[in-house]
């Protein structure tokens, strides 16, 4: 948990905005807090910044991608633990395994179910 709030913090990293504020307002009401990114380049700077609790990441971004993103987060030693959970479009067995290999604790599929997708990272949050 971050140590100045009890309610976890999610950073958000997806291109569609859409899709970003459907995350985000189901966390929301749950009683997360989110960190929104529109690219890579800026989730890389905002978990480094607020050191969230979690992190849910698609793939396909400009700028950076997901892969590239969570293995960032991986090397710095400050955001290293953050558990990192990817939400992508990508459905075949070697993207899954591509998401795994860059350091990813979970992998979604789009279309998503968003109870899954709380249920999914409320545990990874219980395994930290």
């Amino acid at each position: 948990m971050n140590a100045t709030t009890t309610a976890p913090v999610v950073l958000i990293a997806e291109d569609d905005e859409d899709i970003r504020d459907l995350i985000a307002w189901k966390l929301e009401i749950a009683g997360f807090r989110t960190l929104h990114a529109g690219d890579g380049r800026s989730a890389v700077e905002l978990a480094a910044e607020h050191r969230p609790d979690a992190a849910v990441l698609d793939i396909n971004m400009p700028a950076m991608d997901g892969l590239e993103v969570c293995a960032n987060l991986r090397r710095d030693a400050r955001t290293a633990g953050i558990p990192v959970m990817f939400l992508s479009a990508r459905v075949g067995d070697s993207d899954v395994e591509r998401g795994y290999s860059a350091g990813a604790d979970d992998y979604m599929i789009k279309p998503f179910n968003p109870q899954e997708l709380l249920r999914r990272l409320s545990g990874l949050l219980a395994a930290v």
